[in-house]
C-alpha cells in the first residue's frame, strides 16, 4: 500500500500511473494531479516557482511528462485506489481529485470492477488540517479502513483485544 497528502498525494498519483503493478492499495489525500493547468485553479497559481508553468513552452514538456491526470492509460489494470478532496481546501483546489479518480476509473481495464477506485469529496473540512478531533478520527478510519482491507488486513478478534491474566 502506498498513501499520501497534499503534495505527498501528487507524488503517490504520480507512482502509480508510472507503476501500478507496484501496488495493491492507494490513498491519494488532497492531491495535485493536473500539473498543466494546476495554475488556473483557486490560489495554486503561487506555486509557479516550485512546480513550474505549463504556459512556458520548454516548461511544457516536463510538466506533461510528469503530471499524473496526464497519464493515465486506457486499458491499465490499475489497483484499487481511494482519491480524497475537501471542498473547502484553499491550497489543493478538489477538482484534481475528481478529475483523477474519474480518468483512473475510465481507463481501468475492469472499469473498477475488480479493484474499486473511490472518490471521497469531504464537504466540511479543508486541506487536512483545521479540523476537529471527531472529523479527524473519521477520516482517518475511512482512510485506513480501505487500506487494510485492500491489502487483507482483519481487525484484531475479541479475544486479541483482552489482555491474557496472569498466572502465580
Amino acid at each position: 500500500a502506498i498513501s499520501g497528502g497534499s503534495n505527498g498525494g501528487l507524488l503517490v498519483s504520480a507512482a502509480v500511473t508510472q507503476r501500478p503493478e507496484l501496488f495493491k492499495a492507494v490513498l491519494c489525500a488532497v492531491p495535485l494531479t493536473d500539473m498543466v493547468r494546476f495554475h488556473h485553479f483557486g490560489l495554486a497559481n503561487i506555486w509557479s516557482e516550485e512546480y513550474g508553468n505549463s504556459d512556458n513552452p520548454e516548461q511544457f514538456k516536463y510538466i506533461y511528462a510528469y503530471s499524473p491526470y496526464h497519464q493515465v492509460k486506457k486499458g491499465v489494470d490499475y489497483p484499487a485506489i481511494l482519491v480524497t478532496g475537501s471542498e473547502n481546501d484553499a491550497r489543493t483546489d478538489p477538482v484534481h481529485a475528481r478529475k483523477f479518480a474519474a480518468a483512473v476509473r475510465w481507463a481501468d481495464a475492469d472499469n473498477g470492477e475488480e479493484e474499486p477506485i473511490l472518490l471521497h469529496i469531504q464537504t466540511d473540512s479543508g486541506h487536512g488540517g483545521g479540523v476537529n478531533i471527531d472529523k479527524q478520527i473519521d477520516q482517518n478510519a475511512r482512510h485506513y479502513g480501505f487500506l487494510m482491507n485492500i491489502i487483507g488486513m482483519k481487525p484484531p478478534t475479541e479475544t486479541e483485544d483482552k489482555p491474557t491474566p496472569a498466572t502465580d
